[in-house]
């Protein structure tokens, strides 16, 4: 029980050691009592879940602890996308809602993301009081109630938020433009979602790896090089126009050109920021998280916007969104979200704008990343994920903290940034960055400069330098 700990969002754990029915109740509890006190428990609570090993039954037994304190519970029939359930809970004006799922993290993991009454990350003050709860269910040993079974209801989740997202693009442009496109939801819980949208309207939309694998094939479910490689193949053979790719619970979004060159996260939200402020002028500032490419502060200069920089953590871009006019948010894991519909990431609503974007242009994502480059400059990111032992992570963060540390290749170190973890900046070349994660024991090394080689080379030497710590 005292492994029990909430990340950047939600709470998660490898599955059988920590991630246990046990303790899957014992969060559920804290939870309830959070909506009794914080919340209207009246309109009760949705619970969904992922295509992940027992999610079904795990989302089953939450329903159980969220019912015995009297709260009506409307329990999905059917694995959905965590953004269906944001989607449903904002739909429905519930308190809140609970989702089953570990996202991006590998097979043996799962988790619990809650989801807040405004339809999207709990906010840090929530996730707070939440824990505050958490620690009495814990301390002081409490069981939950006997459930009420009475007040557990069935949710049918997929068709009414399929009717909202069909709303949010130009159909008949997307059908004028005859592009073909394959979708790969990576065995996850996003599954059919995009290929019915754009089939209900007349646009070819094959998918890949569709069927329910809780070892999602032998890769992370996460939509980033090397585990896309299944859709560059697929993109490559059938000759698609793109490619487009959600993690394992469809709140993060990859894509791949039609030469089979992958899309970034960063590139895709520079891309939806370019379309959403660029091409169709729609109002708003713009978020990003800390990580996230310096292409966002050219194009909201370009286009006259406020910028607004956040820690790590897409609850953060979330508060703007419900605070200020935010158009768009993105962080650089793939999730983005837009007021045009939630604050909250949706891998398909950013596949359908990216469609959109080629249509409105006539022109594929590669030749709308070299039109961005040709105006702005080049930006090449990349990340590497070390897995340390013990108190190398301290050591890192430390060490990259330190004003003693000058130079890093032929670069010199000219100014640092600690919003969340420690970015440092090399001249006119770029910036590295390291940081913990927040939900897996491992320490991220990310770095952004005008050229790949550049990138690459920066990685190699820092994570070298961590590994000599």
């Amino acid at each position: 029980m005292t492994s029990i700990k909430f990340g950047t969002d939600g709470w998660r754990g490898v599955i059988a050691e920590d991630f246990t029915f046990a303790n899957a109740r014992i969060v559920a509890h804290a939870i309830a009592r959070y909506v009794v006190r914080g919340e209207d428990a009246h309109k009760g609570v949705l619970v969904g879940y992922d295509h992940r090993y027992a999610s079904d039954r795990i989302a089953a037994a939450v329903a159980e602890v969220i019912s015995a304190g009297g709260t009506p519970v409307w329990l999905a029939d059917k694995p959905c996308p965590t953004p269906a359930i944001s989607y449903l809970v904002r739909h429905r004006k519930a308190a809140g809602g609970i989702v089953i799922t570990a996202s991006h993290n590998p097979y043996r993991w799962n988790g619990i993301k809650y989801k807040a009454s405004y339809g999207s990350s709990a906010l840090p003050s929530i996730v707070a009081q939440i824990e505050r709860e958490l620690e009495t269910v814990v301390d002081k040993g409490l069981p939950p109630l006997p459930p009420r079974k009475d007040l557990i209801h069935s949710l049918e989740p997929r068709a009414p938020y399929l009717d909202a997202l069909e709303k949010l693009v130009d159909w008949k442009r997307l059908r004028g433009a005859k592009l073909r496109f394959v979708f790969d939801p990576m065995h996850g819980s996003a599954a059919g979602l995009l290929p019915e949208l754009f089939k209900r309207n007349g646009i070819t939309c094959d998918e890949i790896r569709g069927t329910r694998d809780p070892r999602f094939g032998g890769v992370h479910p996460e939509p980033i090089e090397p585990h896309i490689e299944a859709l560059r193949q697929a993109v490559w053979a059938g000759k698609y126009h793109a490619g487009f790719c959600a993690d394992g619970d469809g709140d993060r979004i990859g894509a791949v050109n039609r030469d089979g060159v992958f899309v970034n996260p960063h590139q895709i939200f520079a891309l939806l920021v370019w379309h959403l402020a660029g091409t169709r002028s729609l109002l708003g500032d713009i978020a990003k998280t800390f990580s996230v490419t310096k292409l966002i502060d050219r194009l909201a200069a370009k286009f006259g916007r406020k910028l607004h920089e956040v820690p790590i953590g897409f609850k953060y871009i979330c508060e703007l969104m419900l605070e200020q006019n935010i158009l768009i948010g993105g962080e650089e894991s793939g999730g983005i979200g837009t007021s045009l519909y939630l604050p909250e990431r949706d891998a398909t609503v950013s596949a359908l704008l990216l469609a959109e974007l080629m249509a409105w242009h006539g022109k594929s994502l590669g030749e709308l990343l070299a039109a961005l480059h040709a105006e702005f400059g080049e930006y090449h990111y990349g990340r590497i994920d070390l897995d340390l032992k013990p108190g190398q992570k301290e050591k890192a963060l430390a060490h990259f903290s330190d004003g003693k540390l000058s130079r890093i290749l032929d670069f010199p170190v000219v100014r640092r940034e600690d919003m969340d973890g420690i970015k440092v900046y090399l001249g006119e070349a770029g910036w590295v960055m390291v940081r913990a994660s927040g939900t897996e024991n491992l320490l991220r090394v990310y770095s952004e400069t005008t050229k790949p080689e550049t990138t690459r080379r920066v990685l190699e030497t820092v994570t070298q330098m961590v590994h000599n710590l």
